[in-house]
């Protein structure tokens, strides 16, 4: 999950109810990749990916220095040092979607080739537009919103990958597997069907879906997948879903939120711990915010603390030592900080814009966090986001801009 991407838009997430669950016997394999950093099974497509659509270096902004104005719309790491961010800048000829590498955490960074499609967000028009970006390796990476692209040479060349029908709202590895939450989305309707949770081989081969149903709310699509330690978390219907096989077997337990209540977000914090940020009681840029911990895959709950009620809804994220931080927004944007598995909280960031928002919440070390401020959300960046990457080397608890 993560916070609005526009001024005023409370955060939401996916919710995705349960058809079915049970065991697909695969070879395991490790991994995950996040902003920070992933009954019997029915097939979604016979189709393997990935299914040339288009290939090559086919966006804006080809391969070279950062173009003028870049502006970050989703971020993706494969090592401490190591990061792919989706964005785009003003250019001649739209599309001017780029994608900017750093491999030296932030001092100096590249272009690459990306995907030609539009920086957009979900429903809000009707040509194709990507929102998210997620690497497993530094060769193999995939960019999504209304459809998905694949790349396996570390981003020179891009393919249109097959999935089920309708946008990847949400993407993340784990264990050797990529997990999709799918969703038809209409600028009329918005996100009304209900959601689907599948999952592919990173190799390639069919989709499988692993869960279905429910209704969709949607502010932010890049984080409403949870991943660390090997794990993957999904709010789903008024339940958790925890994997630590890569999604042939699921855990699936009551969250402690009301059921009244906005969607919560939720973080891995171990091989069986979990934080949830529950939210309501909204009033006037502010909603009552409760944030409790299990350490067993959410079997049982403990409150563990309460927040500043600052800003509509938000985003949590934690390391593997019990440090946890929040992102919010609604006049402004902040972040939170707790270095005691949420006991207490301080504001640690507050940017005074509006409430523009983040997006990519996450860790990829116990010490070393990522967001994005204000992510960008149109070709050329015309509504003139922010689109600013901040990073934190002491868990959250500073935050620091990193140029372009």
């Amino acid at each position: 999950m993560a916070t609005s991407r526009g001024v005023g838009v409370l955060a939401a997430a996916v919710v995705v109810g349960i058809a079915g669950c049970g065991t697909v016997r695969e070879p395991a394999a490790a991994g995950s990749a996040g902003p920070g950093a992933s009954t019997t099974d029915r097939s979604a497509s016979s189709s393997s990916a990935p299914a040339s659509a288009s290939a090559g270096p086919t966006g804006g902004h080809a391969a070279g220095p950062v173009p003028g104005g870049f502006a970050a719309t989703s971020v993706t790491w494969v090592s401490p040092n190591q990061a792919f961010v989706l964005g785009t800048a003003p250019c001649a000829h739209a599309p001017c979607t780029s994608i900017v590498r750093t491999v030296d955490r932030g001092v100096s960074w590249v272009g690459l080739p990306a995907p030609a499609e539009p920086v957009g967000e979900p429903t809000l028009g009707g040509a194709p537009v990507v929102w998210g970006i997620r690497f497993a390796t530094p060769e193999h990476g995939f960019v999504f919103g209304d459809g998905l692209w694949e790349t396996t040479d570390g981003g020179q060349r891009w393919t249109r990958a097959v999935t089920p029908p309708g946008s990847v709202l949400s993407l993340a590895i784990v264990q050797g597997q990529v997990f999709a939450i799918i969703d038809r989305c209409t600028p009329e309707g918005g996100c009304a069907q209900p959601g689907t949770l599948a999952r592919r081989k990173l190799s390639g081969g069919p989709w499988v879906f692993v869960a279905s149903g429910a209704a969709v709310s949607l502010s932010d699509p890049d984080d409403l997948i949870a991943t660390q330690a090997g794990v993957a978390a999904v709010v789903a219907d008024h339940d958790v879903l925890v994997t630590a096989d890569g999604g042939r077997t699921l855990s699936r337990n009551p969250i402690p939120c009301p059921a009244a209540a906005p969607p919560p977000s939720v973080a891995v914090t171990s091989a069986t711990g979990l934080a949830m940020l529950c939210t309501g009681g909204a009033y006037t840029g502010h909603t009552i915010k409760q944030v409790y911990v299990s350490d067993d895959d959410g079997a049982h709950w403990t409150l563990a603390g309460a927040p500043s009620p600052d800003g509509d809804g938000g985003t949590i994220a934690a390391t593997i030592t019990g440090h946890l931080a929040i992102a919010t927004a609604s006049a402004a944007s902040w972040l939170f900080y707790s270095a005691d598995a949420g006991a207490s909280w301080r504001i640690v960031n507050q940017q005074d814009d509006g409430g523009m928002g983040w997006a990519d919440l996450g860790f990829t070390t116990a010490a070393d966090g990522v967001v994005v401020h204000g992510p960008a959300d149109s070709d050329g960046n015309v509504t003139q986001r922010p689109g600013q990457l901040f990073l934190t080397g002491d868990a959250g608890a500073t935050w620091r801009q990193v140029r372009f």
